[in-house]
């Protein structure tokens, strides 16, 4: 739990952040409004949202011998494929990681961000921050620019002294705890081959190949994922980055599989 001596949150715009992180309202300088009203209105003033299409599959899922996180690498500007190596897991700390979907600049940020306070936390308590109370930090962080246009679906996994934790945490400061989450346009063809196979008592190698089959069949069935997968096994010991598998080479050993 996070203590009163380290982190203070109010109901002020500046709360959570060091000084000089975020906008220095002290020189009239703030997020500006989309022309014609609202974040996220059209010009129009109709009040009509704007879809925002972020494409990406990333998954995490708790089991008896820790925690696994998979991603791919694809990152997509509208129909364009602008990279197929994207890093899609922060390490925020030995025992901590953090996955990005939604808005790459926002999640990198946000993340990185709330590795330097789980630092600060560490260094002034003398132990490492839970998982639960960096996943609480970061929402109360973001929670602060609700409704100013930030795109974020993260997980924050890893291990502590109650054992491994899973959280997703959005930009609109949503916090939940879990045993499985899947996040992005892939999610969903993500989550059918999760809820098939998955088991708590499965073994570290049946974990890996079911991680791997999950993006892949989302790969294979969204096209705004796709790119490298690469799995992470967190332990008690801390993470270790197990494999960077190829969708192609992936494609290879489970094609029969989506005929």
């Amino acid at each position: 739990v996070l203590s009163s001596s380290s982190f203070v949150f109010r109901n002020n715009s500046s709360s959570g952040l060091e000084p000089g992180l975020g906008p220095d309202r002290s020189l009239g300088l703030d997020f500006l409004l989309a022309p014609g009203g609202q974040h996220g209105e059209q010009e129009s003033g109709s009040g009509d949202r704007i879809e925002i299409l972020h494409g990406t599959t990333t998954l995490g899922f708790r089991f008896a011998h820790g925690v696994i996180v998979a991603v791919d690498s694809r990152a997509t500007a509208g129909s364009y494929v602008a990279s197929q190596t994207v890093k899609k897991v922060i390490e925020i700390n030995p025992y901590l990681l953090g996955t990005m979907a939604g808005g790459a600049a926002d999640c990198s940020f946000w993340e990185r961000l709330l590795a330097r306070q789980c630092r600060i936390y560490e260094l002034r308590n003398k132990e490492r921050i839970s998982v639960a109370a960096a996943s609480k930090l970061l929402a109360n962080m973001v929670y602060q620019y609700k409704g100013m246009g930030l795109s974020m679906g993260t997980m924050i996994c890893g291990w502590d002294k109650r054992g491994p934790g899973l959280y997703y945490v959005d930009s609109e400061g949503n916090r939940v705890s879990g045993q499985i989450f899947s996040v992005g346009s892939g999610s969903v063809y993500a989550y059918g081959v999760l809820d098939r196979a998955y088991r708590h008592d499965m073994s570290p190698t049946e974990a890996y190949e079911l991680a791997k089959q999950a993006i892949y069949h989302a790969t294979y069935r969204d096209a705004y994922s796709g790119g490298i997968v690469s799995l992470y096994h967190v332990k008690e010991t801390g993470w270790v980055r197990i494999c960077r598998d190829d969708v192609m080479d992936l494609h290879q050993k489970y094609k029969d599989r989506c005929a």
